[in-house]
């Protein structure tokens, strides 16, 4: 893999400046990254095999009622997918190390070597996100959602590739959302936000936040919209927090470019 510079134009490679590149460019760019994240991907769905049984009977233990499956296949590809999405996670330090590689030529030197944070905190939000969503949301959806239809007078039959579906969907979605300083981060240090806009819409923000635990928590009740809004509330504060800290050492760097001319 190449390092993030390597992506800068040789006129701006090695100066202070973002690098310049042309369309053609970026595609070009954004389609190896697209193969480098694809192919750990690939490694981590050949290592998650070996234990891809434990991960099911895991997934399945808040169940109280026998899983079917309709399928000759089903039960095959539903296995499959459990293991692709170990796979992401096993391989998603080197998934980032990419996306923070496509986006380094846009950033000023200094602010590219913030890749190994990037990647780490990355990573441990990604699987954070992924854990509170396993421990937390999904075992309260499942006894909520399963004891309703009982309470309706409906038997549970309920497919293996719908449960673990319905498990993976949250996994990954909470696992998305909890990159949220990490988003807001680097959108700082692009100069697309300002911690000063983001403070000042604060209140927007936990709208929003509200809005998005509505629509990924399974259930109506205001107990599990809070346990998802909650969590997103505070990474966007901290999201707030990071982007000052990068605002202060861009100051800086523009006040030591300037002195140094």
């Amino acid at each position: 893999m190449s390092e993030p510079e390597a992506s800068a134009s040789p006129e701006t490679a090695g100066s202070d400046e973002p690098g310049k590149m042309s369309f053609f460019d970026h595609l070009t760019e954004l389609r190896t990254r697209i193969v480098w994240s694809l192919i750990p991907s690939a490694v981590g769905l050949g290592i998650s095999l070996y234990f891809t049984s434990n991960v099911m009977k895991f997934l399945t233990r808040d169940l109280k009622t026998e899983l079917v499956f309709t399928t000759p296949t089903e039960a095959f590809w539903t296995y499959m997918k459990v293991a692709m999405i170990m796979g992401i996670f096993i391989a998603m330090p080197v998934i980032l190390w990419n996306v923070w590689a496509f986006v380094a030529p846009g950033l000023h030197k200094h602010e590219r070597k913030y890749a190994a944070p990037f990647v780490i905190v990355g990573s441990l939000l990604f699987i954070a996100g992924g854990a509170f969503a396993l421990f937390v949301i999904v075992p309260f959806a499942i006894a909520f959602l399963v004891t309703f239809g009982q309470e309706q007078g409906l038997k549970p039959m309920i497919t293996i590739s719908s449960y673990i579906d319905f498990i993976l969907k949250f996994t990954l979605a909470f696992g998305v959302v909890f990159e949220m300083p990490v988003v807001i981060t680097l959108l700082s240090m692009l100069g697309i936000v300002t911690p000063q806009f983001l403070s000042k819409n604060r209140k927007y923000a936990i709208l929003i936040n509200f809005v998005i635990a509505a629509i990924l928590t399974p259930t109506p009740d205001i107990v599990n919209q809070s346990l998802m809004a909650g969590p997103l509330i505070v990474l966007y504060e901290v999201g707030i927090i990071c982007a000052r800290v990068v605002g202060r050492k861009k100051a800086k760097a523009a006040v030591a470019q300037e002195a140094a001319k």
